[in-house]
């Protein structure tokens, strides 16, 4: 299948990610858990990334969950400008090296630029194979729907097949996410959703639930898949079933079921697709390889998106997604090579 410019579109907080290995002194110090994603906390956070950045070596990556998998969607499909992505950074250097890194992959990128507060920052914090992000999106809380509704912008999104929002940007824009969710509704277009963290189904319920009428596919880890559980008393921690309860979840567009996809590290991810709940099994990779887990899940849903823009079946579309995540476990943060090998 050909693949036309502009077939997957992408909204969310563009992020310049801040990674570095540190040690346990350093988690326990500003408060983190592992495998966590947390927003900065002021009162808490307000030295962590001055100390990160004077304390350990880093590395300065294009961030930000939804970019990041529209990043490697991008480069497996390896159409320029096959993806696009909207977002809010500042006018500043670090904008700058987002906009050149994320157009280095080949992405249409139409950013919100804001000239009054700085692009977004999150530090990536490995311990072992384990992470922790804190992000402080600074610029990425400025979107406005005004720049959605821009001409060129909202061009963007009547050209896309498939659309992609992480829940993160439910503490942004509500009603960006909501136009695009009712486009892709009333023009029978695929849109994909992620619960991103925890604390978007503990914090932020109302918008969330507002939004999952409109699910097409959605993502998610099994901590997310818990929290959203709890928060929405399915009296369940059994990711089958709770795959299956999503699923079932009131719809809008019936021309399809919805398909629910529940990752579990090296566990076998568990799908509930066409009403049916599957378990795919993922490859084991030997220890040693294993670089860092930042961005796994970010790769994983850019694997997939690929695929399901290309029109494949959801066998196909696990598959390129366990592939792409293992490629980048095995690089430090969200990178992978210059050429795509996913055959």
């Amino acid at each position: 299948m050909a693949v036309p410019q502009g077939v997957l579109f992408g909204m969310g907080n563009p992020l310049l990610d801040i990674s570095g290995t540190v040690d346990e002194d350093f988690i326990k110090k500003y408060n983190l858990k592992k495998n966590d994603a947390i927003l900065a906390d002021p009162a808490v956070h307000a030295d962590l990334y001055s100390d990160l950045v004077k304390s350990f070596k880093v590395d300065y990556i294009a961030g930000g969950a939804t970019q990041n998998s529209i990043r490697v969607a991008q480069w497996i499909l390896n159409v320029p400008h096959a993806a696009s992505f909207v977002g809010c950074v500042g006018k500043d250097d670090y904008g700058k090296i987002l906009r050149e890194r994320a157009e280095g992959n080949s992405v249409k990128v139409a950013y919100l630029e804001d000239e009054k507060t700085p692009t977004g920052t999150c530090a990536c914090l490995i311990t072992g194979k384990e992470r922790s992000l804190v992000a402080n999106i600074s610029a990425a809380n400025n979107y406005k729907i005004a720049h959605l509704e821009l001409p060129e912008v909202w061009g963007l999104v009547q050209s896309a097949k498939v659309m992609y929002i992480s829940g993160f940007f439910l503490t942004v824009s509500p009603p960006s996410i909501m136009k695009v969710a009712q486009h892709a509704a009333e023009k029978n277009k695929l849109f994909c959703f992620n619960l991103a963290a925890p604390f978007i189904s503990e914090f932020f319920k109302e918008p969330l639930m507002a939004v999952a009428p409109y699910w097409d596919f959605i993502f998610g880890n099994e901590t997310e898949a818990a929290a959203f559980s709890k928060a929405n008393g399915f009296g369940t921690e059994d990711l089958k079933e709770i795959a299956q309860k999503i699923a079932d979840l009131p719809k809008v567009n019936t021309a399809r079921p919805r398909t629910v996809v529940i990752t579990h590290g090296s566990e076998a991810t568990i799908v509930c697709h066409q009403g049916k709940v599957v378990e795919f099994p993922v490859e084991k990779l030997e220890p040693e390889k294993i670089v860092d887990t930042n961005g796994a899940g970010d790769a994983f849903v850019g694997g997939f998106l690929a695929q399901l823009t290309l029109g494949q079946d959801i066998e196909a579309c696990i598959r390129c997604a366990h592939w792409a995540a293992k490629v980048v476990i095995q690089r430090s943060g969200a990178t992978f090579p210059d050429k795509c090998e996913f055959q």
